[in-house]
């Protein structure tokens, strides 16, 4: 288990959205756990706008419910529920990180030249093993050059520490190498960015742009009525988000001139604004049907 793991877990990230992840997005994004609590009914009615069937929506919120993730509480002869306090804060921290995600300075100080270089061997009778390792580099960023050797631009020598030591508890016999290195070019020395699929990052990227340029347009020209932005606006986080674990976020010294990572930050920013009112507004209508004290509490998230 990482680091930042915690008893309050929120749901894992899938393809798509999830009628779990779905609920949780909801409520963190649109909901002050400070306020009333939301009516089963009208959570039920909400994710009905994403086409969740009553009896999945009704599942979601029972599993949701037994993560710790949300607090039921009574609403006349119903039930209604609200996100933890730490659930909501643990969400929040994750939406202003996929806001500011790709903004300039995002990666840090600039690079200093210096590569952390991780080696290492596993048995081979503990496949598992190195499978967990190589998805906790992964999680760090870092990319694969060699089979088992890992690189990421700057120092993060302390974090590749870490991660070993948690992989070798119980016994895994695991033998790393952690170093600073600077790559010298030449020929027949192989790039360090060879590590990172850049092209097919900046493609996705770029496909991104294009994929949302009409919804762009449309919001633009307050042409996209409330019920569809609550559904457009959720369907672009989901995708920007995915980004954020893809992209090794490396200084700005090392990507491409015109690297298509900002275009589609500008789109996203745009929309995920623009239709936040709108989004506010479409919440309010269903959740007013069940309570007027809930819908009251309705915010949208922003980058402001």
């Amino acid at each position: 288990m990482s680091p930042q793991d915690s008893a309050t877990a929120l749901p894992r990230r899938q393809a798509g959205a999830s009628p779990q992840h779905l609920l949780a997005t909801l409520l963190g994004e649109y909901f002050d756990p400070a306020g009333d609590a939301v009516p089963s009914a009208a959570l039920v009615a909400l994710m009905g706008e994403f086409s969740v069937s009553e009896a999945s929506a009704r599942t979601a919120l029972s599993r949701v419910a037994r993560r710790g993730l949300l607090q039921a509480v009574r609403h006349g002869r119903a039930s209604a529920y609200r996100l933890t306090p730490e659930a909501s804060s643990k969400h929040k921290q994750r939406m202003q990180h996929f806001l500011t995600f790709g903004a300039a300075g995002s990666a840090g100080a600039s690079f200093s030249g210096e590569w952390t270089v991780v080696a290492f061997s596993v048995a081979e009778e503990q496949r598992s093993v190195r499978a967990t390792l190589r998805r906790e580099l992964q999680a760090l960023r870092f990319g694969r050059l060699f089979d088992s050797v890992w690189v990421r631009p700057g120092d993060h020598t302390d974090a590749v520490r870490a991660v070993v030591a948690d992989v070798s508890r119980g016994g895994a016999d695991v033998g790393a190498s952690v170093m600073l290195s600077r790559f010298a070019a030449g020929r027949g020395v192989v790039d360090p960015l060879s590590a990172f699929d850049l092209a097919g990052l900046g493609a996705d990227y770029a496909a991104f742009t294009a994929r949302f340029a009409p919804l762009r347009a449309r919001t633009r020209d307050g042409a996209v009525p409330p019920a569809e932005a609550l559904v457009a606006r959720t369907e672009l986080m989901d995708t920007w988000r995915a980004f954020t674990d893809t992209d090794p976020d490396l200084p700005a010294e090392l990507l491409p001139a015109g690297w298509e990572r900002d275009g589609a930050r500008r789109t996203f920013l745009e929309i995920h604004t623009g239709l936040g009112p709108l989004a506010e507004q479409r919440l309010r209508q269903i959740v007013a049907r069940y309570s007027a004290e809930a819908a009251e509490a309705v915010r949208h998230y922003s980058a402001d």
